[in-house]
């Protein structure tokens, strides 16, 4: 176990990110309309605050836990997922639980696109921080011509389509 400060630990446990469980139909959507901003931002440190010092991560194949080791694999995925964009959609919702549905585009140093669709399951703690994160990605090669995300790099405009207004 790695020794913290004092104050590290007392930031840690005094911070808070609304909206908090339990969750309604509103502050579910809200809740995942922030997550949704924060990683269009791709700092990886910001995101990582979003989530308890402790939480479990399954990102595709990947295991992890504690708020390093997710910074570390945002920073490795934005190193390599270049001009990300995202789309998070609200799912379903119960007590502390949110499911969300996504879409994201993004291209590599070869300038080949990708889209990728998945499901993330998450579950918050009563300081609304995120204590679990399971996500399922699958992607796929598109050409330029088939990208369907082109707002300026960060967060997506207000009267950008959703998911569904996509087709996704």
């Amino acid at each position: 176990m790695i020794a913290l400060p004092l104050t590290t630990l007392v930031l840690e446990n005094c911070m808070s990110r609304p909206p908090l469980p339990p969750f309604s139909a509103a502050t579910a959507a809200e809740k995942v309309r922030l997550a949704e901003d924060g990683w269009n931002s791709r700092d990886p440190a910001k995101v990582a605050l979003a989530y308890t010092a402790d939480c479990i991560w399954r990102n595709r194949v990947e295991f992890v836990a504690g708020r390093a080791a997710i910074e570390a694999l945002l920073t490795r995925k934005w190193a390599r997922e270049l001009d990300y964009r995202l789309i998070k959609s609200l799912w379903a919702y119960q007590g502390d639980r949110i499911a969300v549905r996504f879409a994201y585009e993004y291209h590599d140093d070869s300038h080949q696109w990708f889209r990728a669709y998945g499901n993330e399951n998450w579950e918050f703690d009563s300081d609304g921080l995120m204590r679990r994160r399971l996500a399922s990605i699958n992607e796929h090669p598109i050409s330029d011509g088939d990208r369907r995300f082109h707002w300026p790099l960060g967060r997506r405009p207000d009267d950008h389509p959703e998911l569904g207004d996509l087709g996704f």
